[in-house]
């Protein structure tokens, strides 16, 4: 065994300095062989199914979504893409996802961010942002290849309104996105922690993490220090400006948001850009920040920005 274990790490060594001159002058040994790894790389990325790969990232058991056979219509041409916040997954969407469906939307929903350890027992949305907003562009990719769409509209509950921002800066999104409807989007972090903010009104969600035993930290949930007012990542995707051309922007915010602080640190600035307060539309409407995604005067004004041709008089 120990003289095996010695040829074995002399051939790795003898095999490295064989290869380091050439890696060092940038020089090829083979110029066929090159390309025929070339022409390899090139073939396998053109047999990936984009719609095989989407699919993987598709929330399961989610009622109105991820029809993979839908066909945008003439009055909503583009698929509808639902995007979850932190700690959560697709499921959060089952009340409003079929009646975004009954709306007459081709609506699609993604699992994206999911860590390990214990925190995976609770849901998603918990791995670094910019690794999140890389799920997203193949989901994108896929659901556009399954509708033979261009573009998709987004709405995104707090992370979920403003990852795919990263997207569309750093992923190739820009051109794919028409409209982004943020439901308590965390555009510029928040002033409290992300975990506290959410334990507020989450109840159910403060148990379980004791339950298990489990503590949120920015180590075991990197997207929690993302949104983080003034972290460098947001540094990074706000320097600037809030806003690409070509993309609609909406931001739809509760004066009693407790997740994302303060609220009106939600709001965008720049071009096609529409900010709400939904206190300014119903005085009388306390919604959280965790029952955005669900909220019926939150729905009707996600409705009415994805088509404002349209517009249907909220109900108080």
């Amino acid at each position: 065994m120990r003289l095996t274990r010695i040829l074995t790490v002399l051939t790795a060594a003898l095999s490295l300095v064989c290869v380091a001159p050439a890696a060092a002058t940038g020089q090829v040994r083979d110029p066929a062989a090159a390309g025929q790894m070339r022409d390899a790389a090139a073939a396998t990325a053109q047999q990936r199914d984009p719609v095989a790969d989407a699919k993987k990232l598709a929330t399961v058991g989610l009622t109105g979504a991820n029809d993979w056979a839908c066909r945008p219509s003439a009055a909503h041409p583009r698929p509808l893409l639902l995007v979850h916040g932190t700690l959560a997954n697709g499921l959060v969407w089952a009340k409003t996802a079929p009646q975004y469906k009954a709306a007459g939307y081709c609506v699609f929903s993604l699992d994206y961010g999911k860590g390990g350890g214990l925190l995976s027992l609770i849901g998603g949305g918990t791995a670094p942002v910019a690794q999140s907003a890389k799920q997203l562009a193949v989901f994108v990719d896929g659901v556009l290849a399954a509708t033979g769409s261009e573009q998709v509209d987004i709405v995104g509950h707090s992370q979920g309104g403003m990852m795919p921002r990263q997207y569309m800066k750093f992923e190739g999104g820009q051109s794919k996105v028409h409209t982004l409807v943020g439901l308590g989007p965390s555009n510029h972090g928040s002033q409290s922690p992300v975990v506290e903010g959410l334990l507020k009104d989450q109840p159910w969600l403060a148990a379980l993490l004791n339950l298990i035993g489990g503590v949120v930290s920015n180590v075991t949930c990197p997207a929690c220090g993302d949104q983080s007012a003034g972290s460098p990542f947001l540094q990074k995707l706000n320097a600037g400006g809030d806003t690409l051309p070509g993309v609609s922007y909406t931001v739809i915010a509760s004066r009693y948001d407790t997740g994302v602080t303060p609220y009106n640190g939600q709001y965008l600035k720049g071009p096609a850009v529409s900010n709400i307060l939904m206190q300014d539309v119903c005085p009388w409407n306390f919604a959280s920040h965790s029952n955005l995604d669900e909220d019926p005067l939150a729905l009707r004004l996600a409705l009415n920005a994805l088509d404002p041709a349209h517009p249907v008089k909220p109900s108080c």
